[in-house]
């Protein structure tokens, strides 16, 4: 049996799930709400992350989320909390999706993959057991249109922001979903883990 394709995204109630971890993070559009995610913490939160990353042993990410970790992480991991995640990061190869061969990637274990996505994950799935895909939400629409992942992992806080990138954007690919875990956190937040589901979705009237 090969590895996971895991995504791991933040998003709010109403689906948004851009630019969750601060100010600059994201301003595409305009979007006037980077860092929601500090506004409503929940411990819960973090017991879920640190649970996730138990099982983790590659990364894969867009380039905009990757210059955000290379940026950060490689700085990060000393002691507990924050470091061991850093550590964590430090030591694992990290795949970067991106179309442009002239990249640079400078921290240590990257590399560049995204000229044929489905074979390079059969790749990674093949070499790992758990590849987590955090953030990366043009990377995510891809993934998500193409079914090119084993579970969706959704973090939702009880916030509304009424704009921003969407999980599920309008256009999104019709997809049915499975329900492996739900939970609820200390201060309202969830936890909705996802496995794709085959087949079309099916209309009719209820009832029948």
């Amino acid at each position: 049996m090969g590895g996971r394709v895991i995504i791991d995204l933040f998003t709010t109630l109403d689906g948004v799930a851009q630019a969750p971890g601060g100010p600059e993070e994201d301003a595409t559009g305009g979007f006037p709400y980077g860092g929601w995610q500090a506004g409503s913490p929940d411990p819960a939160v973090g017991r879920w992350v640190a649970e996730g990353m138990s099982t983790l042993d590659a990364l894969l990410l867009g380039r905009r989320t990757y210059d955000i970790f290379a940026g950060y992480w490689p700085h990060h991991t000393t002691g507990d909390g924050a470091g061991s995640i850093g550590r964590l990061f430090e030591s694992v190869p990290k795949y970067v999706a991106s179309r442009d061969r002239g990249i640079r990637l400078d921290w240590q274990g990257s590399t560049r993959v995204g000229d044929d996505l489905a074979s390079e994950i059969a790749g990674m799935r093949a070499r790992h057991r758990d590849v987590h895909v955090i953030g990366s939400a043009d990377l995510v629409q891809t993934l998500l249109a193409e079914h090119l992942f084993d579970e969706l992992q959704l973090w939702v806080y009880p916030i509304v922001l009424g704009q921003g990138k969407k999980v599920f954007p309008d256009g999104a690919a019709p997809a049915n979903l499975r329900l492996l875990h739900a939970e609820a956190g200390d201060a309202g937040a969830l936890s909705l883990r996802y496995a794709p589901r085959p087949g079309p979705v099916r209309t009719g009237p209820m009832g029948e």
